[in-house]
């Protein structure tokens, strides 16, 4: 994952809000943008409620107004920081109408992409990845938050798979599912051994590694 190039986007309201609510959706907002990239740097377990307030410039009680306590504002993040951003860099661009002749070539795009990370995506790792090192197994409320980031990624590839099962660009014999779910094991396990390694060339390399195992589920 793109971790180094990720930016917020915000849904902007569909109608308007008054000034004093407008308030408290961009202090939360400066808040969750502020928790994650703390959190992105120093884990979860380690991320400061201090530094999260020095970086926004609010008081501990406009925090716990929105959240009331760490781990709120820990799900929140993964809610609605770490999922949109595997959203809007990933998930979102495999998306492909029913009618497309090709629909595996917006895998082998994104895949080919991700060959293009840097070093200091690298160096901070993957978001998804990190949390799931860090907290699945001392936490179930995290472990399912983040299983239902993982699931709808391996449903997003199986989707398209099946699509290009459909339109014969992938061979029949193909299980659409569990090749889904080595796609994402194997993009984040790159994603996990690059930053141990602190490597780019590794991550680069699994990734080309991936890309032609995928290109060998096409016919012909």
């Amino acid at each position: 994952m793109h971790t180094g190039r990720y930016v917020m986007r915000h849904m902007l309201p569909i109608q308007p809000k008054s000034p004093s609510a407008c308030g408290r959706d961009l202090t939360r907002e400066r808040i969750l943008d502020a928790a994650f990239a703390e959190i992105q740097r120093q884990g979860f377990q380690a991320a400061s409620v201090s530094a999260i307030l020095s970086e926004t410039g609010l008081t501990k009680g406009a925090l716990y107004h929105h959240f009331p306590c760490k781990k709120e504002l820990g799900l929140a993040v993964v809610d609605e920081r770490v999922a949109g951003v595997l959203g809007g860099h990933i998930l979102d661009l495999l998306v492909t109408p029913d009618t497309d002749p090709a629909p595996l070539n917006k895998l082998l795009d994104l895949l080919a992409a991700a060959q293009d990370s840097t070093a200091d995506a690298i160096r901070l790792g993957c978001p998804l990845n990190n949390l799931m090192q860090e907290m699945s197994a001392l936490d179930e409320d995290f472990r399912h938050h983040l299983t239902a980031i993982v699931t709808r990624w391996q449903q997003r590839v199986e989707t398209l798979l099946r699509q290009a099962q459909a339109q014969g660009q992938v061979r029949a014999d193909v299980d659409c599912q569990a090749v889904a779910l080595f796609v994402v094991a194997a993009w984040e396990g790159a994603a996990s051994i690059a930053k141990n390694l602190q490597s780019l060339p590794a991550f680069t390399a699994s990734m080309a590694q991936l890309t032609q195992f995928v290109r060998q589920l096409q016919t012909g």
